[in-house]
């Protein structure tokens, strides 16, 4: 089911041309007309790129920073990946939001005590405009008293003055064994032109929420993972659940593992976005929000969605998760 399987910003008013919005979405207030969004710096920045060399630069700082990460402690190595405004998932406790928040997180875990984390990237893409883009694959944290644990993760990145730095990063355990680790082609939509009227970029981020409102209201209708076929791209992944290896690859086999042969046309779980961040090509985004489990008594649980399409008028669908 969905709910085991999803698992500080800058506020100012203005905003450069090239820059995403950050926009916070009311529970089903996502497609109101009187949204009031406001611009986030730190979900972007710097300059415009072609989306075939930003990939590389891309994949190539994540290869960099767990090559790294490899020879420093965890606490130590991961903070600096982090944009200011990082966002990271913690079941049961909610959303750690910004840097030191995610440090404490991360010193607060017992198994990073004397810990090393490498990794290895799978897949990487990009928006149209260069500035946005998500890496996932494969991890393996490296405890003090020499066991390996294996992981999978998933990061969404934004590029400003400094580099390419993650504002969500989530990351779940995986059973041993065998993965393909066979570097995925990239994506990178072309002929984007960055949107620089920002009530544009604000109606967008709306799109997107509502794109996400639209896919849980479908698995009330339709069930969980019929709604994961409809809006998944033929290309998307999951990272699966911890008695996965791999990831999960393509909306059928996505749709299949959620729904674990459940046919009936319900949901266990409902979910929305509340928070919105879109390129300013329009063609690749990201949602914050949290899954209701509808089963009494269960807490929500964070979550993120990384979302694509080919051109600022195509529908969205999301594309990693």
């Amino acid at each position: 089911m969905r709910c085991g399987l999803r698992g500080g910003h800058g506020r100012g008013r203005s905003v450069c041309a090239h820059l995403a919005l950050w926009v916070r979405l009311p529970w089903r207030v996502a497609v109101c007309a009187g949204l009031v969004a406001f611009a986030a710096c730190g979900a972007g920045g710097g300059e415009p790129a072609d989306p075939v060399t930003a990939v590389v630069e891309l994949l190539g700082q994540d290869e960099a920073f767990a090559a790294a990460s490899a020879r420093t402690e965890v606490v130590d190595a991961i903070p600096p990946i982090f944009a200011a405004g990082v966002m990271t998932p913690v079941p049961g406790r909610g959303w750690l939001e910004g840097r030191e928040h995610a440090l404490a997180g991360l010193r607060a875990n017992p198994a990073h005590a004397g810990a090393r984390l490498s990794w290895i990237p799978v897949r990487g893409g990009v928006s149209g405009d260069g500035l946005h883009g998500f890496t996932f694959g494969y991890m393996t944290l490296h405890q003090a008293g020499g066991d390996s644990v294996p992981l999978k993760y998933l990061s969404y990145w934004v590029r400003d003055t400094s580099g390419w730095r993650v504002l969500a990063w989530k990351r779940r355990p995986r059973m041993a064994g065998e993965v393909d680790a066979t570097r995925m082609p990239s994506f990178t939509p072309s002929g984007a032109v960055p949107i620089r009227d920002t009530a544009r970029l604000a109606e967008l981020a709306v799109s997107l929420a509502a794109a996400e409102q639209a896919f849980s209201d479908e698995a009330q209708r339709a069930g969980l993972g019929r709604a994961f076929v409809r809006w998944g791209r033929a290309d998307a992944i999951n990272l699966g659940g911890p008695g996965v290896p791999g990831v999960v690859v393509g909306a059928e086999a996505i749709g299949a593992h959620v729904g674990g042969g459940d046919t009936t046309s319900t949901s266990p779980v409902e979910w929305n976005a509340d928070r919105a961040v879109v390129a300013s090509s329009g063609d690749l985004g990201i949602t914050f929000g949290m899954i209701r489990p509808h089963q009494p008594g269960s807490a929500p649980i964070p979550f993120f969605t990384i979302w694509a399409r080919e051109s600022p008028g195509a529908a969205w669908r999301y594309i990693a998760e």
